[in-house]
């Protein structure tokens, strides 16, 4: 007869493994539905290991150090997300020094981008091209921009009309006034030639971001300016002229009321209705007031979204707004990722002009990996031999637990470098590696408990249900030191020693799951068969008595149980 203990034991075999057999197949759908296309997701690795791509960004003017110190803060912070991202921020004299894990030359040049966010009143419009409006187009006969559009953040309200392009157009910023709005639409008729995307300093005449005059508004030739940096300091104080993101339109605004400073936090997520990436761009309290203020003093009128002297929408507003604005436009998930980082990190204190880009190879970091793997492999051997030699059948669950850890593991380290950007470095195999001892000494205490609880003459099933118990108490605790020596570790550490605390923390994690989904489980379900008591087969040995015989075994009290 079985136990209370026993009985508890063996009914929540099947519970546990089912549970853990959903974590697996949940984690690995994500790894293969999430991937790029139809492949399926791989972790993603750093610079030591994959090599990527360097720039020296170049202050245009002779900066302060404070100055240097906060780009490097920020610029650190755009690139590296939570610290595990594997990228290097230095400095070099006044250049900095930016290198990115897997990036390309063209990847890396937006980091210099300075991220000077404003929302103007448009006071004037014209063609891009150089030539004079005597009168001004009204915002009905102009409309937004097809490229990025402002909206507010959907609050659950009733699903707005489709536009007669099949896109949901928000009744706060197209009224009846604007009846068509195609993708070939444009506001303005684009210059025949493809605007130039040529350095502003090649550009003669005015520049997208100076302050207004009508003789600079008029000369304003927006196929000469760079429309990822504008042409020109963009004050917030003052009127300013400015080019649209294409070129085909130039501006005149009012003074900024609504900066970047006012902008709390921005994310990137896909539309509900449409599936395209968007940028959410959340206000602070008095931010949020200056632009309920500013959509309610305009209404009727357009509103200029400027990023870095360059226009990237204009919509009409035709309610007011109160709530988040919404950036959409036709961006990939990268490019409106990039976007919300700058937006959310801030504005560089320093305007940079980008130097040298170079690939970095990772040579010297594939025979770094190669003689860690080595490493790793070797110690991993060594486990697997001392737990058969010593452990028999029992060490069989030792491997398995070995197995489905790494697992687990691989299918997170794939997924968080997709949404969180971690990259794996060789401090972080070195992690996985001490988290392999980790893992089997919760192996080992449990084990070890089991033996005594044999030797006290209990049956199978009792011995395991309570050495489990006495067993979860330390590997809890042993688990506990290590997770916090490694938070501790990753808030107080830098560079690629936080890739190390990160996967230490992690590994940590995945052997308490492993121990509670697994390992109690399954040796509680092997506990139930006879040969489990057998020496040879499982290393544990019951008591015998003064002649050498076999003690017959004991049950659990209800007490003891």
């Amino acid at each position: 007869m079985a136990s209370p203990g026993t009985a508890r034991g063996t009914l929540h075999v099947g519970r546990y493994l089912a549970v853990l057999g959903a974590v697996l197949g949940l984690l690995y759908t994500v790894v293969f539905v999430a991937g790029p296309g139809s492949t399926p997701l791989t972790p993603k690795l750093g610079l030591d290991l994959q090599g990527g791509a360097s720039v020296i960004l170049q202050p245009l003017t002779t900066p302060k150090q404070d100055q240097l110190d906060t780009a490097v803060e920020i610029i650190n912070r755009r690139v590296n997300g939570l610290g595990v991202a594997e990228a290097e921020v230095v400095t070099q004299g006044n250049n900095i020094v930016v290198s990115v894990p897997g990036g390309s030359r063209d990847s890396i040049r937006s980091l210099s981008t300075t991220a000077q966010l404003r929302f103007r009143e448009v006071l004037e419009a014209q063609a891009g091209s150089p030539q004079v409006v005597t009168q001004p187009p009204s915002p009905a006969a102009t409309g937004p921009s097809v490229t990025t559009t402002l909206k507010p953040k959907p609050s659950g309200q009733a699903t707005p009309a489709p536009s007669s392009n099949g896109r949901a157009v928000p009744p706060a910023l197209l009224g009846a006034a604007t009846p068509s709005l195609s993708a070939s639409a444009k506001p303005w008729p684009s210059p025949s030639a493809k605007p130039s995307a040529s350095p502003t300093a090649d550009a003669t005449g005015p520049r997208s971001g100076e302050v207004y005059s009508p003789a600079a508004f008029a000369a304003l030739d927006c196929s000469q300016v760079d429309k990822r940096r504008g042409g020109a300091d963009d004050e917030p104080d003052a009127a300013i002229i400015a080019c649209s993101s294409d070129g085909g339109e130039k501006y005149h605004l009012a003074p900024a009321k609504v900066v970047g400073t006012d902008v709390k936090g921005a994310s990137a997520t896909r539309a509900d209705l449409t599936g395209e990436w968007q940028i959410i761009v959340d206000f602070t309290g008095a931010g949020q007031n200056k632009f309920t203020a500013l959509t309610e003093a305009t209404l009727q009128k357009r509103v200029a979204i400027v990023l870095d002297a360059v226009v990237l929408s204009a919509p009409t507003i035709q309610d007011r707004i109160d709530s988040d604005a919404q950036i959409t436009g036709s961006f990939t998930r990268k490019t409106s990722q990039d976007l919300a980082n700058t937006l959310k990190y801030g504005a560089l204190p320093l305007s940079f002009q980008t130097g040298q880009v170079e690939v970095i190879s990772p040579t010297l970091g594939k025979d770094q990996l190669r003689a860690g793997l080595l490493a790793g492999g070797l110690g991993l051997l060594v486990v697997v031999i001392y737990s058969i030699l010593y452990y028999r059948v029992l060490g069989l669950v030792t491997i398995l637990g070995l197995v489905v850890s790494g697992v687990i593991t691989y299918a997170a380290i794939s997924i968080l470098g997709k949404q969180i950007g971690f990259a794996l470095s060789l401090a972080g195999i070195a992690g996985l590696i001490v988290a392999v001892g980790i893992t089997a000494d919760s192996f080992v205490v449990y084990f070890e408990r089991l033996k005594d609880e044999i030797r006290e003459g209990r049956t199978p099933r009792s011995a395991a249900d309570r050495a489990w118990v006495r067993a979860r108490r330390t590997i809890l605790s042993a688990d506990t030191v290590s997770f916090l020596g490694a938070i501790i570790l990753y808030f107080l550490s830098v560079g690629s020693v936080r890739g190390f605390a990160f996967t230490l923390a992690l590994s940590t994690l995945i052997d308490v799951a492993v121990v509670f989904l697994f390992t109690r489980p399954l040796v509680s379900w092997l506990a139930r068969f006879g040969w489990f008591t057998n020496e040879k087969l499982s290393g544990l040995a019951r008591p015998r008595g003064d002649d050498g015989t076999l003690v017959p075994p004991r049950l659990s009290t209800p007490q003891e149980a």
